[in-house]
């Protein structure tokens, strides 16, 4: 859903935000996942690019977009969250930081920040994915992907999630969504990063957990940069 004020500053965000992201609730736990490809037009200008960070010991987020935008919004955010803790002893909600998000991108219409970003995470009230637009909507989902490769993700997504599926089943199909997105769209692509939340813990899978799973799932492995 959008406004009349908003469909020009979304067209264009659509054509800026060259990645592929995946935000999932699973049973036991939240799954963020990204690839490391960043473009600069038809040149890919890095092959290790950091789209995933960890906000708080409950909360990470995705980036889609312009890097400076993003990385600044999740310098932003992160220190906002770190405030919030030391101020009420206690971990602001997943929705509380999707909702904050929203706001700061909401307050700067006039000069927009060109990123869309996926606020994933475990709190009292279980797993949550929402996914922010640079307009400021949040909308919660169970599972999400960003990114111009975005529209390959969701055709295995739709066939392959299930609310009753664990997090290890999950992050195969994050991995195989990433891997369909990368053979098709040119934007994205040079390898993996997945992290998962619960009540217990924040994870950030090492390359070598995601190059065991690749090969159990038959996936050639990424090529190791220099």
């Amino acid at each position: 859903m959008q406004t009349n004020a908003e469909p020009r500053m979304l067209d264009e965000m659509r054509l800026l935000k060259g990645t592929t992201t995946i935000g999932m609730v699973c049973k036991d736990g939240t799954i963020l996942a990204t690839e490391r490809r960043a473009t600069a037009g038809s040149f890919i200008a890095n092959k290790a690019t950091q789209k995933l960070f960890r906000i708080d010991s409950n909360v990470g987020i995705t980036i889609a977009g312009l890097v400076g935008d993003a990385q600044m919004l999740a310098r932003y955010l992160r220190a906002e969250v770190t405030l919030y803790r030391l101020r009420r002893n206690a971990p602001l909600s997943v929705e509380g930081v999707s909702t904050l998000l929203a706001n700061i991108l909401s307050g700067s219409r006039l000069y927009p920040y060109y990123a869309w970003l996926l606020v994933g995470g475990w709190d009292a009230k279980g797993g949550h994915v929402y996914s922010v637009d640079p307009a400021g909507g949040s909308i919660e989902d169970r599972y999400v992907s960003t990114g111009s490769g975005s529209t390959f993700v969701y055709g295995l997504l739709e066939e392959g999630y299930s609310r009753d599926m664990s997090v290890s089943e999950g992050i195969d199909l994050a991995l195989r969504g990433l891997t369909v997105a990368m053979r098709r769209d040119s934007a994205s692509g040079d390898g993996y990063l997945v992290n998962t939340i619960n009540a217990k813990e924040y994870r950030e899978l090492t390359e070598d957990d995601i190059n065991k799973r690749l090969k159990a799932l038959k996936i050639p492995l990424p090529p190791v940069l220099p």
